[in-house]
């Protein structure tokens, strides 16, 4: 029986006894109807995992009693950001779940032309609490023990001119002439930029491409904004990373 993952951020050390309330209890408690004396696995996010059991099972909160520190996955060899128009609430969900599975380092959404209405605020802070969860979530399902990085949403113009030169920045253009397999592997940092439901507009483009953004396509088809971003991390790591490693 696979044991559950919990993202503890306040774990530190072994023989510690750690308190967990909210959703994540609710979980534990609800859902995967665990009792007192239920083995689990404890990550803080920041690349340590324990061993852990079970002290104390209630709606309210749990107990837990930290045990032996345990190895962890690598993380992804490929140091990428997905820089994302922010989509459709579900689709935007889906891309952040299935990114983190992927192996992406951080993520940047990105307010542009194409998108629905910018919310801000009480709303805004809301919707980056649901994403930050998705991104917990996947890392428990997937194993991996070091969050990846959700940055706050910016505006396109404001974002791109900030673009460092030095990282391999790719905007995914579908009518582009290059493709994954024309690059050379990269050696530092990669960018992936992926616009909204209806793509990138043309102004948004030129400043791409002013910042040092090469398009590429992937494949013969127009992919939807969910599916591209997928695709091109998909891609490189069959190319240049982790799918590659035996």
């Amino acid at each position: 029986m696979r044991i559950p993952r919990l993202y503890v951020p306040d774990a530190t050390a072994s023989g510690a006894i750690v308190t967990v309330t909210g959703q994540a209890a609710q979980h534990v408690v609800q859902v995967l109807r665990l009792r007192p004396g239920a083995a689990v696995r404890l990550f803080n996010g920041s690349g340590s995992e324990w061993d852990a059991v079970l002290l104390e099972g209630r709606h309210a909160g749990i107990r837990l009693e930290i045990g032996a520190a345990v190895g962890t996955i690598d993380e992804p060899s490929l140091s990428i950001t997905l820089a994302q128009g922010i989509a459709r609430n579900d689709r935007m969900d889906l891309i952040l779940q299935k990114s983190v599975e992927l192996g992406v380092s951080r993520i940047q959404p990105l307010w542009m032309q194409r998108c629905q209405a910018r919310v801000r605020g009480e709303r805004l802070g809301k919707r980056m609490k649901h994403w930050q969860g998705i991104i917990i979530n996947a890392c428990e399902q997937c194993g991996r023990s070091t969050l990846p990085g959700l940055c706050t949403p910016e505006d396109y113009p404001a974002w791109i001119n900030r673009h460092d030169p030095a990282s391999l920045g790719l905007m995914l253009q579908p009518d582009s002439v290059q493709t994954l397999h024309d690059l050379p592997q990269p050696e530092g940092d990669i960018a992936i930029l992926v616009g909204p439901e209806g793509g990138l507009n043309q102004e948004e483009q030129r400043l791409a491409v002013l910042a040092g953004f090469r398009g590429i396509r992937l494949g013969q088809r127009v992919l939807r904004t969910e599916t591209a971003a997928l695709s091109a991390l998909a891609g490189m790591h069959a190319l240049w990373g982790d799918f590659r490693k035996q």
